[in-house]
């Protein structure tokens, strides 16, 4: 792992997940989490506070990361839920099928490295009236906008470990067979290239 990886990356990707409009999506979906959570992406653990014990039984998070893993410890002792950190990918889960009430996903679709794989083993782990709850930047719905994340998107994803501008989330959900229920896209604040938004729930089709 380089020193960029180790060092550099997780800060920015912690400052980039403090943000405004970012913090107002996590404390508007996350507390809906129910029963066992599986959350994907977990990062330094910016989610962790906002779960509500009252919904939430347990929450397994994984990150592929160990350096924002050791950043989300400290996170996870403090939660007002059972927190396990596990390092797991999300294209390579390590638990059975059916394990999980609800899912929370906030941006790791844009940096997985197979996202239809990630689904995928999204909904072998999810239970099946299991319910996903998502916030994820993706490609914008104006085609200028679009040029621009296309090209953009090389080398970004360079520097911003993996991150894709051009990946339609709605798309690959319902690709993989989510439904989607209460959508809702557009651009937050910031750049539109960066910063145009899906939120919203999906339950397996």
């Amino acid at each position: 792992m380089s020193l960029w990886s180790r060092r550099v990356l997780p800060y920015l990707i912690e400052k980039a997940g403090r943000s405004h409009a970012i913090l107002e999506a996590r404390r508007r979906w996350v507390p809906r989490a129910h029963g066992d959570v599986l959350e994907i992406g977990v990062g330094s653990g910016l989610n962790l506070a906002f779960y509500d014990p009252a919904r939430a039984r347990r929450v397994t998070a994984i990150d592929p990361s160990e350096p924002l893993l050791a950043r989300a410890a400290p996170r996870a002792a403090g939660a007002a839920v059972p927190v396990e950190l596990v390092t797991a990918t999300a294209e390579a889960m390590p638990f059975p099928d059916a394990s999980f009430d609800s899912a929370v996903m906030t941006s790791p679709l844009c940096s997985v490295a197979d996202p239809a794989r990630a689904l995928a083993e999204l909904r072998r782990v999810l239970r099946p009236q299991g319910t996903l709850l998502f916030v994820e930047h993706g490609l914008a719905d104006d085609e200028r906008t679009r040029r621009w994340q296309r090209g953009l998107t090389p080398l970004w994803s360079r520097v911003s470990g993996n991150c894709h501008l051009d990946r339609d989330p709605r798309a690959l959900l319902a690709e993989a067979g989510f439904r989607g229920e209460d959508i809702a896209a557009g651009a937050a604040e910031g750049a539109r290239w960066l910063s145009f938004t899906y939120q919203g729930s999906a339950r397996p089709a």
